[in-house]
């Protein structure tokens, strides 16, 4: 097998599997951990600042990275004021995310990988041109980093504002705890 159907033979499974994680994370109950979306945060920032160097080379690329970022943020902005909040007595504090914006980004997601297997495979069959490039070249459209900077976006801009919302959540449930209690008695 040559090395650029190696390279499409780890991935495409890696894909799918990233793919039904995030489809997963989506829709219903979900617990808030923070350390995983604090991760995710810096990961989703690294990503961004070193797509964000390939348009040093091509200006569009670059265009369409901060583009989707922008969109990406305030999309995030509409599905925190559309997340409910919830407290499970098994799995703590929880929110719930809006199922509609979460089948949009999948859809556009699914649409654009879609798309761009559709595009590239001619490409693939060609053993000879296929070597000669490398897997970012064949990802790197300004739409498709439209798209990774959409979701970037979304999740720096969602995550950031869970984290905010679930800090204050947990201010206002120990005020009210300590509001209930009853104040001790002087001692005499």
């Amino acid at each position: 097998m040559s090395a650029h159907w190696m390279t499409y033979a780890m991935a495409v499974p890696l894909v799918a599997l990233l793919i039904w994680r995030r489809i997963s994370r989506q829709f219903g109950r979900q617990p808030v951990r923070r350390k995983r979306m604090l991760a995710r945060i810096a990961i989703l920032a690294v990503l961004a600042a070193l797509l964000g160097l390939s348009g040093l080379r091509d200006l569009h690329l670059l265009e369409g990275l901060v583009g989707g970022i922008a969109l990406g943020a305030v999309v995030g902005l509409v599905g925190l004021r559309l997340t409910t909040w919830t407290v499970d007595p098994q799995r703590g504090d929880c929110y719930i995310p809006n199922r509609w914006i979460g089948a949009l980004l999948t859809a556009v997601l699914l649409g654009r990988l879609a798309w761009r297997f559709i595009v590239v495979w001619p490409q693939v069959e060609d053993s000879a041109r296929a070597a000669s490039m490398t897997p970012i070249q064949h990802a790197s459209t300004p739409l498709t980093l439209l798209v990774f900077g959409l979701l970037v976006g979304y999740y720096i801009v969602y995550y950031s504002g869970l984290l905010m919302h679930h800090r204050r959540f947990l201010r206002e449930r120990s005020t009210r705890r300590n509001e209930a209690a009853p104040m001790p008695e002087p001692p005499a």
